[in-house]
């Protein structure tokens, strides 16, 4: 495999070149900012690592967008592949208290559900979308709130994202952009749900320990 191959995905590349995206390439900005939003609001190594997984998201995204080559691609798709695995892991933890090794399994069944959906057509960004509305469903409170802006704010990304192609004729920059500007507020609001509730474990323990 030719992993320098050049790829021509989206509405707005007409040609190879370095800015032959640009409205998709300055977009990742958004990614930057929530890393830098993340990072500063993290009071614990979840959040951290939440800020650091959201950077690389940038990284492998402003890559690709830029380049337009095929490991750049894996990049992109791998490093939101890994934020969204590392949070299939400390999902079961945060918000269900399950013990280390139990909420690891939160990966491989992420994972299986994906390649289900996968097998009709679907594929990782539509499993994701299916795990935030059943995280608003399950949960209660708060929590069910963020998640379901969360979702709805996805749904409304993915649906940008979908309608790339579609709109060529009319608007030949497409609305990639859109994908990136959305999906930056998404990472950051799926980010704040999780730090939320690691600091509100926090916080019980402490004043059970006080106690």
């Amino acid at each position: 495999m030719n992993w320098t191959a050049y790829l021509d995905r989206y509405c707005e590349r007409l040609a190879p070149g370095l800015w032959g995206e640009p409205l998709n390439s300055l977009s990742n900005l958004a990614f930057l900012v929530a890393a830098i939003v993340v990072w500063r609001r993290a009071k614990e190594i979840h959040g951290r690592v939440f800020a650091v997984l959201i950077g690389l998201v940038f990284l492998g995204s402003t890559a690709f967008h830029l380049l337009a080559t095929r490991w750049s691609a894996a990049a992109d798709t791998g490093f939101i592949l890994v934020f969204v695995l590392y949070y299939a892991a400390v999902f079961p933890r945060l918000f269900y208290g399950a013990g280390r090794r139990l909420s690891w399994l939160g990966i491989p069944v992420f994972l299986a559900f994906t390649a289900v959906f996968a097998s009709v057509g679907g594929g990782l960004y539509l499993s994701a979308l299916i795990g935030l509305v059943v995280f608003a469903i399950v949960l209660k409170g708060a929590d069910r709130r963020r998640f379901a802006i969360t979702a709805a704010v996805f749904g409304v990304s993915l649906t940008f994202r979908s309608a790339d192609h579609a709109v060529c004729g009319n608007f030949p920059a497409g609305t990639h952009f859109v994908w990136h500007l959305l999906n930056g507020l998404v990472l950051c609001l799926a980010a704040d749900a999780a730090m939320r509730k690691a600091a509100s474990r926090q916080d019980a323990a402490h004043s059970q320990s006080g106690s």
